[in-house]
């Protein structure tokens, strides 16, 4: 049952440029698609330097990522595909004026969030701890191959950018919660919930990609 609450007449929400919500909301939607388009590129010049690379030393590549843990790796993209369900669910709970819907969907999306970056800590501390560091502060000596430290330098950009875009995704999160409960958003205004959920769709799908590119390389 949807929940009561400000409803569609209530068009505070709509800036004076705009006509009504609608056009508001494709003006929004619209700007979302161009930034992501932009993030797209900003990552794809990391995927280049990882194709070159692995051109020239594909040994490396195989040996480094045997040191990279498939398992946590897995889990953590098993949770960013639940995310991705939750915070369509998020979405539907919006448009749908279920506002405990979609604070719960929020919570629980930061929650699976949150996970992936815990296990990340972890993972990047173990490397840590065994000398395995980007660049010039490589010491590991289980790799036998003098360019070591390049893919590894490779992969701490890759999953350090990603994590931060994970980072800003939680706060957009966090602020959608504390506009739901303020009442802020309803059936008749989600355009924050339609663009935060485009970002964090991106968020897994480059996910998706750096798990098998970083870790399945055999």
């Amino acid at each position: 049952m949807s929940e009561p609450s400000v409803i569609e007449e209530n068009k505070s929400h709509v800036l004076h440029h705009f006509i009504d919500s609608d056009q508001q909301f494709e003006a929004s939607k619209l700007g979302m698609w161009v930034f992501l388009v932009t993030e797209i590129l900003f990552f794809g010049g990391l995927f280049a330097a990882y194709i070159v690379y692995r051109a020239w030393y594909p040994d490396l590549y195989l040996q480094a990522s045997e040191e990279l843990n498939t398992f946590w790796g897995a889990v953590n993209t098993a949770v960013l595909i639940g995310s991705s369900l939750t915070v369509a669910m998020a979405i539907r709970s919006a448009q749908l004026n279920q506002i405990k819907g979609l604070i719960t969907n929020l919570y629980i999306t930061i929650g699976l969030a949150l996970t992936f970056m815990v296990i990340k800590y972890f993972e990047y501390a173990h490397k840590f701890e065994i000398g395995i560091l980007p660049g010039s502060y490589y010491s590991y000596e289980g790799i036998a191959h003098e360019k070591a430290n390049i893919f590894f330098s490779i992969y701490y950009m890759m999953t350090g950018l990603h994590g931060i875009h994970v980072l800003i995704g939680i706060g957009l999160m966090i602020w959608l919660v504390v506009k739901a409960k303020k009442n802020v958003l309803h059936s008749g205004y989600y355009t924050p919930v339609e663009i935060t959920g485009l970002y964090w769709h991106l968020v897994d799908v480059i996910w998706i990609f750096l798990f098998p590119l970083l870790y399945l390389i055999d």
